[in-house]
């Protein structure tokens, strides 16, 4: 996916299977819940004489509620993740690798009702293998999808506490002059919208542009955090004016 910092993020798409098993850890979890509501209702109206119309509609709300909100509240306040989702490595992002927010996740699990149909969810399955970015309908429908997080990190130097100053080993300024000014307003692009990333995608292009542009900095530690150094390089470019 191309990024608004003119940086290629390359994810893995999560396919059918995986989604599926997820799917399935999730609707257990349902209809754990659901049961727990259940029991219990069915148990107050059996001691109360409550009309069974009446208990039959609020069990219906609790069914919906349980359905459509389980998911909106996970991937809202999980980072895209529901319990499913995080036990099979998966996350939902948009498009651009950014993070869904509530009105995003409403939309594409609103759908969920057309992607079930007509059962076992066989119109959300076609439209992941006949996809492109292996999406169902509210993927499409709210521009989202549907990917694997890494179980490796890729390997970068490891960190030291990061130097007050963007000085090299030397004492001296970096070195900044081969930094061009659609360089440097790519990674303020990227310092700007870093906290409304996904943290796989943040750190993925973090690490992408560090290490574009180390190569045409001198002065720097030869071990560096790859967001310090992009803070360090903007200070330092200011620095020199």
């Amino acid at each position: 996916m191309a990024t608004p910092e003119g940086v290629t993020l390359e994810v893995t798409l999560a396919g059918v299977g995986s989604r599926f098993g997820a799917g399935l850890i999730d609707q257990l979890l349902r209809s754990a819940v659901l049961l727990a509501l259940v029991i219990p209702a069915a148990l107050i109206g059996d001691s109360r004489d409550t009309p069974a119309g009446v208990l039959l509609a609020l069990l219906f709300v609790a069914l919906f509620l349980v359905q459509f909100a389980y998911d909106v509240l996970f991937e809202t306040l999980g980072a895209g993740r529901t319990p499913g989702k995080r036990w099979m490595g998966l996350r939902v992002v948009k498009a651009g690798g950014g993070p869904v927010g509530f009105v995003t996740s409403a939309l594409r699990n609103i759908l969920r009702i057309v992607d079930a149909l007509p059962g076992f969810y066989l119109v959300g399955m076609l439209c992941v293998l006949f996809t492109r970015n292996n999406q169902r309908l509210g993927d499409l429908a709210a521009g989202t999808i549907v990917v694997r997080e890494r179980t490796q990190r890729t390997a970068v130097p490891q960190p030291r506490p990061p130097s007050p100053n963007p000085v090299g080993e030397d004492g001296s300024l970096w070195d900044v002059s081969a930094i061009s000014v659609e360089d440097l307003a790519t990674v303020r692009r990227f310092l700007d919208r870093r906290e409304t990333l996904a943290p796989e995608a943040r750190e993925r292009l973090a690490y992408q542009m560090a290490t574009r542009l180390g190569p045409k900095v001198v002065g720097p530690p030869r071990q560096w955090q790859p967001e310090s150094f992009l803070e360090y390089l903007v200070a330092a470019k200011a620095a020199r004016g």
